[in-house]
C-alpha cells in the first residue's frame, strides 16, 4: 500500500510530466506561429524561464499565461539571439554535406556541436543574469556548457536517450515532449550551475549582476 507522502510524490511527478508536455506544445505552437524565424527565440526565451522559474525558484503559476507573458517580455534581444542560432545553424548544416574535404565536414560538425550547446545555455543566461550584449550571453553560455562538460555531455546523453525511446517505441510523444525535454534536463543543469554561485557568501542576498559577475570574472581573469 502507498502512503499519503507516496501519493503525493506520485501527483508531483505527473504534475511536472504534465507540464513540461505543456510547455512543449507551447513552444512548437509559438514557433511555428512566429514562422519559426519570429517565434523560435521568444519561444524558446519563455521555455528557459518557465524552466528556471519552475526548478530553480519552485514557482509553478499558470502555465500558458506566464509563458505569453514570457514570450513579450524581451521580444528583440530573444529574437535577435534566435537569428543567431538559425543563421549559423543553417551555414554549418550546409557546409555539413556541401564542403569539397571530409576535414571541412569534421570542423563543421565540432562546429554544429559548439553552437549546440551556446543554443541550450543562451536563453537561461537571458533568464538568470544580467548580460547586456548577445556576444556576450554566447559566450556565457558557452562558458557554462564547457566550463560544466561532464553535466553537458550527462544531459545530452539523456536527452539522446530519451528522443530515441519515444522515437522507437511511442513516435507521438516525441511532438509532445520533444522540446520539452531538452529544456528540461538544462533548466536542471543550470540549477546545479547556478546554485553555488547564489549561496556563495559574496553574493548572498544580492541581486542578478552578482551571479553575472561570479560567472563571467574568474574567465577574465584567466584569459588576461
Amino acid at each position: 500500500m502507498f502512503s499519503f507522502e507516496g501519493f503525493v510524490r506520485i501527483d508531483a511527478i505527473c504534475r511536472g510530466i504534465f507540464r513540461v508536455a505543456y510547455l512543449s506544445v507551447l513552444w512548437l505552437a509559438t514557433t511555428v506561429l512566429g514562422l519559426v524565424v519570429l517565434g523560435f527565440g521568444p519561444a524558446s526565451y519563455a521555455m528557459a524561464k518557465s524552466m528556471d522559474r519552475w526548478l530553480r525558484h519552485g514557482e509553478t503559476p499558470s502555465v500558458a499565461r506566464t509563458f505569453v507573458a514570457d514570450v513579450r517580455e524581451r521580444p528583440r534581444e530573444s529574437m535577435l539571439a534566435g537569428w543567431v542560432v538559425l543563421g549559423a545553424g543553417a551555414v554549418i548544416v550546409t557546409n555539413v554535406f556541401l564542403a569539397p574535404t571530409w576535414i571541412l565536414q569534421a570542423v563543421n560538425v565540432l562546429a554544429l556541436v559548439v553552437l549546440g550547446v551556446a543554443m541550450a545555455y543562451v536563453f537561461p543566461v537571458m533568464v538568470a543574469t544580467d548580460v547586456a550584449t548577445t556576444r556576450r550571453r554566447f559566450a556565457a553560455a558557452l562558458l557554462i556548457g564547457f566550463g560544466s562538460l561532464h553535466w553537458t555531455i550527462i544531459g545530452a546523453a539523456a536527452v539522446g536517450v530519451a528522443w530515441w525511446l519515444l522515437w522507437t517505441y511511442a513516435t507521438p510523444l516525441l511532438l509532445l515532449f520533444g522540446a520539452g525535454l531538452p529544456a528540461f534536463v538544462v533548466g536542471l543543469v543550470t540549477r546545479i550551475v547556478f546554485r553555488p554561485l547564489e549561496e556563495s557568501p559574496e553574493v548572498s542576498g544580492l541581486s542578478r549582476p552578482s551571479l553575472h559577475h561570479q560567472m563571467i570574472a574568474p574567465a577574465t581573469e584567466q584569459v588576461s
